[in-house]
Order: structure tokens, then sequence, then C-alpha cells
């Protein structure tokens, strides 16, 4: 069931941030087309950030908690479990560089 479970989440997660970048490109192009920024441009900079962003924060909550449980039985997996937090951010980081390439482009 749990397993079910991550694999939506890990679906969900990543059907956001590409719709969410899908959506704020839509409106560069519209903005571009205008000669002005519009307030559609700075909706698909914030959705391209703050999307992913949720689904990050759920996802690192429910592998930090799973990770203090494996660091109390084995102290020596410090390593893979910061590795394991650290990955979701990527998906905030590229929402980032996306929003930031919205307005330079």
């Amino acid at each position: 069931m749990m397993r079910k479970l991550w694999a939506v989440l890990a679906g969900l997660t990543g059907l956001l941030s590409m719709v969410s970048i899908a959506f704020a490109e839509q409106a560069a192009e519209a903005a571009a087309q205008g000669g002005a920024q519009s307030g559609m441009l700075y909706l698909g900079a914030a959705l391209a950030i703050g999307l992913p962003a949720l689904a990050t924060g759920y996802a690192q909550a429910k592998i930090g908690a799973a990770g203090a449980g494996a660091l109390a039985e084995k102290p020596d997996l410090i390593g893979p479990i910061i590795i394991m937090i650290a990955i979701p951010e990527t998906a905030v980081i590229l929402g980032f560089v996306v929003s930031i390439l919205l307005f330079v482009l």
C-alpha cells in the first residue's frame, strides 16, 4: 500500500512540476508578444516555484521521519539519508531557474 502511495506522490510531484513550467512558458510567450510583462507571467513564475515547493516539502517531511527512524537503529546511514533528503529539492531549484529565465528572456 505504501509503495503505491509513494509512486503516486512521485508521479504527482513530476506532473505538477511539468504543468507549472509549461504554464509559465506559455505566459512568457504571451508577454513577449504583447511587449510588456503581464500578470500571467508573474503567476506562471509563482507556480513554477510554488507547486514543486509544496510537493517537495511533503516529500522531505516523509523522508525525514523515515530517516530519523533509520538513524535510531543504524547511525552509519547518515550519508545516504542526507542525500535522500536533498534529492527532492532539485524540483524547487529547477522551478526557481525557470522563473528567473522567464524574466530574463
